[in-house]
């Protein structure tokens, strides 16, 4: 359950706001009557969302505040204000509030900008997992599961510029989640989110699809089009693939960002843009550099601030965290129960190198939620390729409802001792190959059939058949596989 601090010098009020968090059944809510008492209460215990007003005795909101984030730099802060103090609460949000609401508080506003709240303050504890590294002159600010303090702060520093942003790293290590993570906890969060696929755009559409055309302007503009840009304003436009971008291109969002001003295609008129430029590749710019094929000064343009993260397999130990993050998020989403997964699954998730990265590993997790028998993953709910990657029979490890450990052969993994009707019997000279492999296989069905309880897909997945072997198989022997879904 998460904790609230409301802070404000009318009694009326705190219990006002107080209650319609607790209604909800999500909050513990604690109060207090000013700045002062505020931090006193702050530095006692932990608390995820502070409602702050401006106007205070002894300690007004914007010090609050600010002490509040000199300690914390991860608490959510949410401002209420009268309309006297409008321009402070504005104040606020540049100094690393949320956001702000004016009073009298409606208590469906309040809760709807919680959690939006708590939606952006998610993705921060996301982008940590990502482990982003910051460079700021010639100092590196590192971020990753053992640093999240330093995360929100590059967040939080980011959070109060509209600074271009660039970010570096390989396919599927979460570059626009961190764009998200940015957009949501920035001054354009109110604005809309709009992602650009560059590798997507026809070189010709380019310019269209970015700032928009007039009717007429070329062959087959039969009406007016509003382009990304002008569709974003007052927020954040996310440039995916940036280096696939045409270099006449570059020289016109170069032109955005310096003047703050683009024209649509045919038009004779100019068009203000307030919108923030996030930038994402993972292409060797500096190479294209050399070669002509992106242009210097885009890049130191967008290189103010860069942010770059590293491959999956270089931070093989992130894997944990990332697991329990993907593991909350499929819990929410299936309404299931999981609670973690077992150390044999875990070496192995850590064994296989991730050229997917951060998305493969969130994929991999989500295909062991379809196949999940209990409330832990284990090696059975895990793709062949991790367990063939980490040196695991796979048919042992699936069928074996005791988890194997990595590397460890299937005869020395033992389920207890194994009675006579195991095996299958060959009585006296009844040597006879045929049939006997007949009965082998029969039974390797039916025991398999059993233990996924007659489901056939999850039976070829885990018994390592194909589909239809196992179907020709069960018509072969005279089975029926809905005659094991209850054993």
């Amino acid at each position: 359950m998460l904790k609230v601090l409301v802070v404000d010098d009318d009694a009326g009020l705190r219990l006002s706001v107080k209650s319609s968090l607790l209604e909800t059944g999500r909050f513990e809510v604690e109060e207090a009557f000013d700045g002062v008492n505020a931090m006193e209460k702050f530095k006692e215990g932990s608390y995820n969302l502070v409602v702050l007003d401006v106007d205070m005795p002894r300690m007004n909101g914007l010090e609050t505040l600010k002490a509040l984030k000199a300690h914390d730099p991860s608490v959510i802060v949410i401002i209420m204000t009268a309309y006297a103090t409008i321009d402070d609460a504005v104040q606020a949000v540049r100094d690393g509030a949320y956001n702000y609401i004016s009073k009298p508080v409606s208590s469906e506003a309040l809760l709807a900008l919680v959690d939006k709240a708590l939606s952006a303050h998610s993705l921060i504890s996301q982008v940590a997992a990502s482990a982003p590294e910051l460079t700021m002159g010639s100092r590196k600010i590192i971020g990753n599961t053992a640093q999240m303090q330093k995360v929100f702060h590059i967040i939080d520093r980011l959070s109060k510029v509209d600074t271009p942003v660039l970010v570096r790293g390989a396919s599927g290590t979460g570059k626009e989640m961190v764009a998200r993570a940015i957009h949501l906890n920035s001054t354009f969060k109110d604005g809309p989110f709009v992602p650009i696929n560059c590798s997507a755009i026809p070189e010709n559409l380019f310019e269209s699809e970015l700032f928009g055309h007039e009717k007429g302007a070329f062959t087959g503009a039969d009406q007016r089009k509003i382009g990304k840009f002008q569709f974003a304003e007052g927020g954040t436009i996310f440039l995916d693939e940036l280096g696939d971008m045409p270099v006449l291109m570059q020289v016109k969002l170069l032109r955005v960002l310096q003047e703050k001003m683009f024209t649509p295609v045919g038009a004779n008129r100019e068009i203000q843009s307030n919108v923030r430029i996030i930038a994402a590749t993972n292409r060797p710019l500096e190479e294209m550099m050399t070669k002509g094929t992106f242009r210097e000064d885009l890049y130191y343009r967008l290189n103010v601030m860069p942010i770059f993260l590293p491959e999956l397999k270089k931070r093989i130990n992130d894997v944990d965290h990332l697991t329990n993050t993907f593991i909350k998020k499929f819990n929410e989403r299936q309404g299931k129960k999981v609670i973690g997964v077992s150390s044999e699954a875990m070496a192995c998730l850590k064994k296989y190198t991730w050229p997917g990265n951060i998305r493969e590993l969130e994929n991999v997790i989500e295909h062991a939620f379809i196949l999940v028998e209990n409330n832990m993953i284990t090696l059975s709910a895990l793709p062949e390729n991790i367990l063939m990657a980490a040196g695991i029979d796979i048919s042992a490890a699936n069928l074996n409802p005791v988890a194997m450990e990595p590397n460890k052969p299937a005869a020395e993994v033992s389920t207890g001792e194994k009675k006579d009707s195991d095996y299958i019997k060959i009585e006296g000279d009844q040597l006879d190959f045929s049939r006997h492999k007949e009965a082998f296989e029969r039974e390797f069905i039916v025991k398999a059939l059993t233990m996924f309880k007659g489901r056939i897909n999850q039976t070829a997945l885990h018994a390592n058949i194909p589909k239809k072997t196992l179907l020709r198989k069960i018509e072969k022997y005279g089975l029926n596989a809905k005659d094991y879904s209850a054993q």
